[in-house]
């Protein structure tokens, strides 16, 4: 062999090697970083998934609580058919009372008249002292004291089924009255259940989004990863390669998670204030609206609230006693002007009736309370739908 032909064997054998290691060098970087966003990718889905995870226990306490509040209104139904059977009932009572003064007026009519044609007068004087002998005279005394007191006896009859009749109309229109509360109660419960389903949509829609957008770009992140593994078997294989350089870049998809919520730097009044407004802070995010919820120790603990039932339980943490309706509620303690409302007071929002709506505020244009939409949470009352709905009623427990 000749010399000129060994070198350039060895020349070229040495720079094709040179060529093989300068692309084994440039796809293992390559394949490092993708493998280090692979990596990143997968953390983040893993974290997508653990809150996937979280969101679908808080699903299940809405579809919970969704079907707690579709039996309530089941229930409501109910009631409504058994009050207006009792005003059906109630009104035929009424209609019976009405017969018998009716057909009483017409025997006082009668007596009356027989009365004046056998005694000439309707005047008790004239008949007793207009008698021709005293025979006579005891005749119609005697006549007319059993006709007085039987009409007496008739006409307290007339009058205590007149006052009857009184009584069962007030009795009705107390019952309308709380029939036509209900209604609107029912409303306000259907649009609270409506909103709260609209929510749960939201959120499975929002969760698949995100968990196909990780999945995607982890596969983008792996296509390239065996692209260049692919790259590299076929740099070995050849004989001679002519040096390419691939590089993988991925953009890192941002996941946040975050559900801060702002807390008021107002200064509370006293201790028992601050443990009243900071009481539900852990049941931001852990809860949802009941209605009816927050009176039982099951509730409770699985953060079942409605907006009053949350208002007393918080007050109860302080050791403070208040009731659990909103129409107690807002005649219990002090009214206090807008101006003058400090944290701890009770705030009331006309919502789907008048003082629907109660939260306990917090400071700085905040309260605090059980929303439909979203459990318990911190809401902002100067603007929007609360400040919209805000009443100007302002109560103080604790001074």
């Amino acid at each position: 062999m000749k010399k000129t032909s060994l070198i350039t064997i060895i020349t070229t054998f040495t720079v094709g090697f040179s060529s093989l290691l300068t692309v084994s060098s440039v796809n293992a970087e390559s394949i490092q970083n993708i493998q280090s966003n692979i990596v990143s990718a997968q953390q983040q889905l893993s974290s997508l998934q653990a809150q996937r995870s979280e969101v679908e226990v808080q699903i299940q306490k809405n579809e919970q609580a969704i079907a707690d509040n579709s039996a309530k209104i089941e229930s409501t139904n109910v009631q409504i058919v058994e009050y207006q059977a009792e005003i059906d009932q109630l009104n035929s009572v009424i209609s019976e009372i009405e017969e018998r003064i009716t057909a009483r007026n017409e025997t006082l009519k009668a007596r009356a008249v027989s009365y004046q044609a056998s005694g000439g007068q309707l005047s008790y004087f004239d008949v007793v002292f207009g008698s021709k002998s005293f025979g006579d005279f005891i005749d119609r005394v005697g006549v007319v004291a059993t006709i007085l007191d039987a009409d007496r006896e008739m006409i307290e009859a007339h009058e205590a089924d007149r006052k009857e009749v009184q009584e069962k109309y007030k009795e009705v229109e107390q019952k309308l009255n709380d029939l036509n509360s209900m209604k609107v109660e029912l409303e306000g419960m259907q649009a609270q259940i409506a909103e709260q389903k609209a929510n749960n949509e939201a959120l499975r829609a929002q969760l698949v989004n995100q968990e196909n957008d990780s999945k995607a770009e982890i596969s983008s992140l792996q296509e390239q990863k065996a692209e260049l593994q692919r790259a590299a078997e076929a740099a070995i294989t050849a004989v001679s390669v002519s040096p390419k350089s691939q590089t993988g870049t991925s953009k890192g998809t941002s996941v946040s998670s975050s559900n801060s919520i702002p807390v008021s730097n107002t200064a509370v009044s006293s201790g028992s204030i601050s443990t009243v407004i900071n009481a539900g802070n852990k049941y931001i995010g852990n809860s949802v609206y009941v209605f009816g919820g927050g009176r039982t120790a099951s509730d409770i603990a699985n953060g079942r609230f409605d907006c009053s039932g949350f208002v007393s339980w918080a007050f109860s943490q302080a050791g403070v006693r208040v009731g659990a309706s909103t129409e107690t509620l807002k005649n219990t303690g002090t009214p206090v002007s807008v101006n003058e409302m400090r944290p701890g007071d009770m705030v009331f929002f006309n919502t789907y009736k008048q003082d629907g709506h109660v939260g306990i505020y917090i400071g700085g244009g905040k309260f605090i309370g059980s929303q439909s939409s979203t459990g318990v949470a911190i809401a902002n009352m100067s603007s929007g739908y609360w400040a919209n709905t805000f009443n100007g009623r302002v109560m103080r427990v604790i001074h």
